[in-house]
């Protein structure tokens, strides 16, 4: 059973990066790829970004593109995600998720294992 524990969350400064860590216990299949996903408050999660540890292909959504870094280490049991150029509507609780993914898209529905989240505030 794959359990994921997110981390790295906190206070972020406006203009300034956010980055996260998801730490992966237990085997992935192939194509079992991992997705970072936001919930701003009141708001509804939103998928940012995933990467295929199978074959490190990456996808993020267009909204977000020019601000995110997704990433595996070599061991493939950590996956990154960096968002640059924080704003104050970044703010909320960040998830890692996953499931089997083989077009590694963004809907909530293909991730079947979730992370408790992170919670980050960006703020001055």
């Amino acid at each position: 059973q794959v359990q994921l524990v997110e981390s790295g969350g906190g206070l972020v400064h406006p203009g300034g990066s956010l980055k996260l860590s998801c730490s992966i216990s237990g085997t992935l299949l192939e194509h079992y790829g991992i997705g970072w996903f936001h919930q701003a408050p009141g708001k509804e999660r939103v998928g940012l970004a995933a990467i295929d540890p199978s074959d490190g292909s990456t996808y993020s959504s267009a909204s977000v593109r020019d601000r995110v870094t997704i990433s595996i280490d070599s061991t493939k049991t950590t996956v990154y995600f960096q968002m640059d150029h924080a704003e104050p509507e970044d703010t909320g609780r960040y998830y890692c998720a996953t499931g089997y993914n083989p077009a590694l898209r963004l809907w909530e529905e293909m991730y079947t294992v979730w992370g408790q989240g992170t919670q980050v505030t960006v703020s001055s």
